[in-house]
């Protein structure tokens, strides 16, 4: 008895394995793309609950995980970029009327903003924190003191 076996002819060999291979390193690249964004997820969550933690405990409103890992990601975002800058870019911000300089109001921040700012840099980027609260102490009258 004589078995006869069609073997596929080389070139189609090749051509399977090339296909199997790109499927195989696209998946894996999918793959790993997937774990880097779980674990930057979970180090984001991780650094937001502690922000909220030290917010509780200072007593300050409490802002949802997704807020904080929206605004501040794993590694402080542009808060830690060059905090002061941030600070003074937000209370110009928040505080502006939309005047011209004659009609310009002073600025007036709250305790609990620069506060909530300093815990904030305290939890992401901590070696920043001696820059801010000199500027702080040098720019701003703060009523606990």
């Amino acid at each position: 008895m004589n078995v006869h076996v069609d073997a596929a002819p080389k070139t189609t060999r090749i051509i399977t394995y090339v296909v199997l291979g790109a499927i195989f390193l696209i998946l894996l690249l999918i793959g790993l793309g997937t774990f880097r964004t779980v674990q930057r997820n979970q180090q984001a969550m991780g650094k937001a609950a502690e922000l909220q933690a030290a917010y509780r405990t200072a007593g300050l409103p409490v802002p949802s995980t997704e807020q904080i890992t929206g605004l501040l990601g794993t590694d402080g975002g542009r808060l830690c970029d060059d905090p002061v800058a941030f600070f003074h870019r937000t209370v110009t911000q928040y505080a502006a009327t939309g005047a011209g300089n004659p009609g310009a109001r002073p600025i007036i921040t709250t305790d609990q903003f620069i506060e909530g700012t300093a815990l904030a840099i305290n939890v992401y980027c901590p070696e920043e924190l001696a820059e801010f609260t000199s500027f702080v102490d040098d720019n701003y009258e703060l009523r606990g003191k």
